[in-house]
């Protein structure tokens, strides 16, 4: 696949390891399982002196060796034979002051299996080398809840030895966009909103409809359901690392909230579980959940809903999860005839995603969201703010632009004017007509 848009990341690694031949440079790169690490390192660093190494969870001695094959192959450096791999990493600082070079720990938090006492190990190695040490090391993690243990937690060893931090993040919509230019010229707006729903901009998914030439809404959602489909067990490969134990739980969950039960109370009916303690994990330990009110309201306002920040995760716990027991005897046509049923539901709320997100990325608001009355009346789609020069976007969403009624939003948001005097208001319709 042709590299696309990561060019405020390429450049700021490129800084770094600019900086790295002078000084020791620690950069923690974060972000989901398929996101595009990997692919946005070896891109930046093709060509240089450049340590790549898979963090296994397998033996310390294996690993030791694996990595000492590596250092050889790469630098041409013998730095000898090892089975304790924090014997090697002081081996590869001291390496490092006489020669500078990168090296890479993919799955990071992998270590953490394979030696538990790795990390402090680590931390004293780093602290009494770094200052003569000239290298360009780069940690990498996709388990959101263990790398911030191990970076943000101030009882962890590692706590404040980053010199950098990188969260890499979706593609914009802009570039969803390019790589529909690109494939199929001739798309439709449809096309382009099924695109958005599966993959959400996530680098790997995107993939995986580009090698099997999926670029309108049919062949995107036959390609999902496919029997051998890569997407199937995704869900569950994701997140079963992250919940342990208690995935069933958290599935059950995130399943409620994607089907649109989304407030406490309508999750513990649907579920029969006490959610409380579940969703503030989804949220704060794994940053699966955000937490949402409507525009205006306070802090400590019960009027609080849960949405998946993921759209995959929402996709997959929508109609794959819920649908498993087709799923698991090979009826995935059954699951099809769900999705297509479904569609102009579930495409009609992932439509309002996509706009509230286009409003986001323009970087001309501070608040983008949307609004519902205590009692769920009067529910508005899209709500953007510029506080600072007091205006404010009123915007209902509908896949068929004649089914939008400005004189009904104008109604719907009055209590919304009554308590913004003075500030400029503009309602907008949209639809997949304005993609």
């Amino acid at each position: 696949m042709k590299f696309y848009d990561r060019e405020i990341e390429t450049e700021s690694l490129r800084r770094i390891e600019a900086t790295s031949h002078q000084y020791a440079q620690m950069t923690v790169i974060t972000g989901r399982r398929r996101i595009g690490k990997t692919t946005l390192i070896k891109h930046v660093f093709r060509g240089k002196e450049m340590v790549y190494f898979f963090v296994a969870r397998k033996s310390e001695a294996l690993l030791c060796q694996e990595l000492a094959d590596t250092v050889r192959d790469v630098l041409g450096e013998d730095i000898g034979d090892f089975s304790d791999i924090s014997r090697l990493f002081a081996a590869l600082m001291q390496l490092a002051c006489r020669r500078h070079f990168t090296l890479v720990f993919d799955e990071f938090q992998n270590f953490k299996y394979v030696k538990e006492s790795f990390f402090s190990e680590m931390q004293n190695i780093w602290d009494s080398n770094k200052d003569g040490a000239r290298i360009n090391l780069i940690v990498c993690g996709s388990l959101y809840s263990m790398m911030t243990k191990i970076f943000d937690d101030r009882k962890e060893p590692l706590y404040g030895r980053a010199t950098s931090r990188m969260r890499i993040r979706e593609f914009p919509l802009s570039t969803l966009r390019q790589i529909m230019r690109d494939n199929n010229p001739g798309y439709t707006p449809d096309d382009l909103l099924a695109m958005y729903m599966i993959t959400g901009g996530v680098a790997k998914y995107v993939e995986q409809l580009i090698m099997s030439q999926a670029f309108t809404r049919d062949k995107i959602i036959a390609t999902v359901l496919a029997f051998g489909s890569y997407f199937i067990d995704e869900g569950k490969e994701l997140l079963s690392d992250e919940f342990g134990k208690d995935y069933g739980n958290y599935f059950s969950i995130m399943s409620a909230i994607a089907g649109g039960y989304n407030g406490r109370g309508d999750i513990k009916s649907y579920t029969g579980i006490e959610a409380g303690g579940y969703l503030d994990k989804l949220e704060n330990t794994y940053d699966l959940l955000y937490r949402y009110r409507p525009y205006l309201a306070s802090e400590n306002s019960r009027s609080v809903r849960y949405g998946i920040k993921d759209n995959f995760l929402n996709f997959w716990f929508r109609f794959i999860y819920k649908y498993r027991s087709a799923v698991e005897i090979g009826n995935l046509d059954y699951v099809r005839d769900k999705v297509i049923a479904d569609y102009p539901t579930f495409s009609g709320w992932i439509l309002e995603r996509y706009f509230r997100q286009r409003y986001r990325e323009t970087g001309l608001y501070n608040i983008v969201t949307n609004y519902w009355e205590r009692d769920g009346s009067n529910e508005i789609d899209l709500i953007a703010v510029n506080e600072a020069d007091r205006e404010i976007v009123i915007g209902e969403v509908k896949r068929n632009p004649r089914r939008i009624d400005l004189h009904g939003l104008e109604n719907k948001s009055s209590n919304i004017v009554a308590k913004r005097k003075g500030w400029r208001i503009e309602y907008v319709a949209l639809s997949l007509d304005d993609m």
